[in-house]
């Protein structure tokens, strides 16, 4: 595999042009227009006037959690064992949990629906100084109930740890087990914080909870945004659906391997995340219905969109049909879309994904991704990207690259000298695919 210098793939970003909050109105931001090698700027209220009536707009649904917790290590002894509380408690180390993603249930509705327990894959801040031991943290819901939360550290697999979560009444220890009618989602909301990107160099703010999420957002599940569709408005939405784009979504919960730097002086010697994907059969038709009129709403979109080709030909020429109705892993490999020429026409491989669910009356596509977009990927569904500003030296500069043939630096060289503002709550572009 010829080398991706990742070097190539840097350039200057100031501090100062990283947005750190984002604009009163999500839909006056800037907006460059880029089409065959042409570059030119707008606001994103206009973005209707750059796409044909007959495009299919696909966003991702997903929702940010509140995925970071904290907890102290307690200096003081405590007894559980009568119902009378400690009078007082001197904290200890701060240790911060990040959840990442869930592990038992490894479904995120289901771990996140838990009333009665579940454990993360987690980031642990600290860790050093929490090596065994439960955790605790009081939490103080809307309703004026007062649980424990309990968190125990599991097997640790290169930076990351198991943590299971278990609550309860508090000062009740003994009934740590017994199943709340409140589930892990309700927890997270009141206690969590949520976790805006780490280069904002700032404290997560009340007014983050609802900057730092897109309109549509319904599926929870993510540890950070997919911040191309930060701009939306219902304004913008509608005055779309006036001029008779459909729309349609798709679900990845985006982990926090979207913030990794690539380290390596080759690209390809990077280690892409995997993420889990959703895809309704509802839109994969649609789709079908609108080939070469694709419009996908963000890298994230575009990492599932393009992943369905390769899932349905996983499907049509593997043995990956349910054996004995179990259902087979979909996994799309970080370097599957450059292992062999793939002759199959896109129509054939999305038909794939609706038969396969036909047969096994699914409504909603499973899988996983690893899927790395890089200059040299073929692109078998996108044929226009809404995205903002990203990293130096990152993944999604590479796709933002693969995606224009290359002329990446005319983009950015653009943005930097015209005010724009970069990374999440910066501006956006939209991008016609170099053909």
């Amino acid at each position: 595999m010829e080398e991706i210098l990742i070097e190539e793939y840097n350039y200057p970003l100031p501090d100062e042009r990283i947005a750190k909050y984002p604009l009163a109105n999500r839909d006056q931001s800037k907006l460059l227009v880029y089409r065959d090698g042409q570059v030119s700027e707008d606001r994103f209220y206009h973005i209707g006037d750059y796409l044909s009536a007959d495009s299919l707009l696909i966003y991702n649904n997903t929702r940010v959690i509140q995925a970071r917790l904290e907890f102290h290590k307690t200096t003081a002894t405590q007894s559980y064992t009568t119902s009378i509380p400690p009078l007082h408690n001197t904290l200890g180390a701060r240790i911060e949990v990040f959840c990442l993603e869930p592990l038992q249930p490894h479904d995120y509705q289901l771990a996140l629906g838990s009333t009665d327990g579940c454990t993360w894959k987690c980031m642990i801040g600290n860790a050093k100084k929490w090596k065994t031991g439960a955790l605790s943290l009081p939490v103080q819901l809307p309703s004026g109930e007062e649980i424990t939360l309990f968190a125990e550290r599991g097997e640790q697999t290169g930076n990351t740890f198991a943590v299971h979560f278990s609550w309860s009444p508090n000062y009740q220890l003994s009934t740590v087990n017994c199943q709340l009618n409140l589930s892990f989602a309700e927890i997270l909301d009141a206690v969590g914080e949520l976790p805006i990107p780490p280069y904002l160099n700032r404290k997560t703010e009340e007014s983050d909870k609802t900057t730092y999420q897109t309109v549509y957002s319904r599926i929870k599940g993510s540890v950070a945004a997919p911040t191309a569709g930060l701009h939306f408005t219902d304004n913008v939405l509608n005055g779309l659906r006036q001029k008779g784009i459909q729309t349609a979504e798709v679900t990845l919960h985006v982990g926090a391997g979207t913030f990794q730097p690539v380290k390596v002086a080759d690209a390809n010697q990077h280690t892409m995340h995997t993420e889990i994907i959703a895809v309704p059969r509802e839109t994969i038709e649609t789709i079908i219905a609108n080939l070469g009129h694709i419009v996908a709403v963000g890298t994230t979109s575009m990492r599932t969109l393009e992943s369905l080709y390769f899932l349905g030909t996983q499907l049509l020429y593997h043995s990956t049909q349910p054996l004995h109705n179990a259902t087979p892993q979909l996994t799309v490999a970080q370097f599957e879309p450059y292992e062999k020429e793939y002759t199959l026409s896109t129509h054939e491989a999305l038909q794939a994904i609706v038969d396969y669910l036909d047969c096994t009356e699914q409504d909603v596509l499973h899988a996983e991704t690893q899927i790395m977009i890089k200059p040299g990927y073929k692109f078998r569904i996108v044929d226009q990207l809404i995205t903002n500003f990203h990293q130096p030296k990152s993944t999604l500069l590479l796709l933002v690259s693969a995606f224009v043939g290359g002329d990446w630096h005319t983009i950015y060289d653009y943005a930097l000298s015209h005010d724009f503002r970069f990374l999440s709550y910066g501006d956006s572009s939209i991008l016609t695919r170099s053909k």
